[in-house]
């Protein structure tokens, strides 16, 4: 799949102003859409070159619509549009390749990714890298590793969006020991746990964990459910304390 949005995007200059009056074959996804109008969809993508973009789908709700049944999340596509407004006029949509059908709590899972773009990034911000992260992370659902899939995806996107305290040193600069407890502070890092010491203003994580996150490892069931919830504390801190509607689905269904 990777390699066919990337032949989508084949030969294509990236042009990023935001004034850009023409953008042909972009490879992205469909991160949700809302009606507008009686005829017509705004259509909210992620694309790897100019990043998470407003698209307006003109008439994608009439029968004969050149749009209908592409507009999906999750489905491989190539973008086409053109305007000098922050809202573009979708041109043309794209197939240009294969995903496994996400189902169940894979399916809530990527929407829940969906959701945390479309919160926490910036519209008409590239950001490449956490393109890919999102290809691997849908690859990883299609293939019911979701704990997996999810933590590195988070990861990766709140280091997108600037979050850059180190995992792999203490708040005093010295390097994490595997074999220590630490509490993790959103606004400075970890902090090494001593005797009957509590803390309420962090999250309490091993030092295996901090070390298997700062290489991007998951693979380790207790990594995975210790870096779930770090991950989860820091989110809420980036997300203001304001709820998702994915989270609230995924905890009653999944406890995901």
């Amino acid at each position: 799949m990777a390699e066919s949005l990337e032949a989508a995007g084949k030969g294509v200059t990236p042009r990023r102003r935001r004034d850009e009056a023409r953008v042909d074959h972009q490879p992205g996804f469909v991160l949700h859409t809302t009606a507008w109008r009686e005829t017509s969809l705004i259509v909210e993508a992620f694309t790897r070159d100019y990043g998470r973009m407003s698209l307006v789908a003109r008439g994608a709700k009439r029968p004969t619509s050149q749009f209908r049944g592409l507009l999906s999340p999750f489905t491989p596509l190539a973008f086409s549009w053109s305007g000098r407004s922050e809202a573009k006029n979708l041109v043309r949509v794209e197939w240009v390749g294969g995903l496994a059908p996400l189902r169940g709590g894979a399916l809530l899972s990527a929407f829940y990714a969906n959701e945390l773009i479309v919160r926490l990034l910036a519209r008409a911000d590239p950001h490449e890298r956490l393109f890919e992260s999102y290809l691997d992370m849908l690859h990883g659902l299609g293939d019911a590793r979701l704990d997996v899939a999810l933590r590195a995806f988070e990861l990766d996107l709140l280091r997108e969006v600037g979050y850059a305290v180190p995992l792999d040193r203490c708040t005093d600069g010295q390097p994490i020991d595997p074999a220590a407890e630490y509490v993790f502070r959103v606004e400075a890092g970890a902090h090494r746990v001593v005797a009957h010491e509590r803390d309420e203003h962090g999250s309490r994580v091993s030092g295996t964990t901090l070390l298997s996150m700062a290489r991007g490892d998951f693979e380790d069931a207790s990594v995975a459910s210790e870096a779930k919830a770090m991950l989860r504390h820091l989110i809420r801190y980036h997300l203001e304390g304001k709820p998702l509607n994915t989270r609230r689905i995924l905890l009653d269904l999944h406890q995901l």
